[in-house]
């Protein structure tokens, strides 16, 4: 059996609890951060154990949708400062940072939909989660940045997520003040997509995911797929690729099941196929 996260993000973990849990529950595979005294700061073990978790979900055809949660009083408070400072090596912060950046890719690659569930702070490379994240649920008391440029290290793999959710200039303005936005600003500019109260964060991800969990899983992860490859495309290729796409897409059993049950106005049985 998975080891079972709490239902409330804020609750403390015990000490020896690995510093990854994962939940399983129709369809939804809920991920949480289980670092709680040091705010869930990545480091190498957890970035191995989420780069692992996510390898394993992609193989695993049961599940539909992936929730990245946090246990104790912050989301994320980026890497593990204290144990790369412990390294001061330029071929080790190389491989810690690449080894982050494929794990970053590698939520965006998952054929199953992400959702961060922002409470607390996410911080830096924290940030970079949600929004590596394909969806984000935040609570309204969470707080985001990328704050690294005040303690001299500018959030350079950050600023990679982070300027292909918002504006340049919003990104900019977070990227080089390190000033926080709170939930309600994030969601603005659309770093998150809703924003509840604290107290209904879990409840809040679950709707968001259950809403996909019901859908086509073939349909979910070709669309998914589809629609970050044609974002580097240009127009008229990215139309092409749509259509192709489409059309292949129409040839599915599930395609033809939601299509036969919305004219005869029943319940779609998804078959996977």
């Amino acid at each position: 059996m998975p080891a079972q996260p709490s239902d409330t993000p804020n609750a403390p973990a015990p000490a020896n609890e690995p510093v990854l849990l994962r939940d399983d529950a129709d369809g939804i595979a809920t991920l949480t951060l289980n670092r709680p005294r040091s705010f869930n700061a990545l480091s190498e073990a957890l970035i191995d154990a989420l780069q692992a978790a996510l390898d394993e979900i992609a193989r695993d055809d049961s599940v539909r949708v992936v929730i990245l949660g946090a246990a104790g009083k912050a989301f994320c408070a980026g890497h593990d400062l204290k144990e790369m400072r412990a390294s001061p090596d330029r071929d080790y912060y190389r491989a810690l940072f690449a080894k982050c950046s494929r794990m970053m890719t590698a939520i965006v690659a998952l054929p199953q939909p992400v959702i961060a569930r922002v409470h607390g702070i996410a911080t830096a490379a924290g940030c970079q989660i949600v929004a590596s994240c394909d969806l984000a649920v935040a609570a309204d008391s969470a707080r985001l940045a990328t704050n690294g440029i005040s303690n001299g290290l500018f959030c350079s793999t950050p600023s990679v997520a982070l300027s292909r959710n918002v504006a340049p200039k919003q990104a900019f303005e977070m990227l080089f003040t390190g000033e926080f936005v709170d939930a309600e600003t994030a969601r603005s500019i659309g770093l998150v997509n809703r924003v509840v109260p604290e107290s209904d964060l879990v409840d809040g991800a679950l709707a968001l995911a259950r809403s996909i969990a019901e859908k086509s899983p073939v349909t979910v992860r070709s669309g998914k797929a589809m629609f970050y490859k044609q974002l580097g495309m240009e127009l008229d290729e990215a139309y092409a690729f749509a259509a192709e796409t489409m059309a292949c897409d129409m040839m599915s059993g599930d395609a033809g099941e939601g299509i036969d049950a919305f004219i005869e106005k029943r319940k779609p049985v998804w078959r996977g196929e």
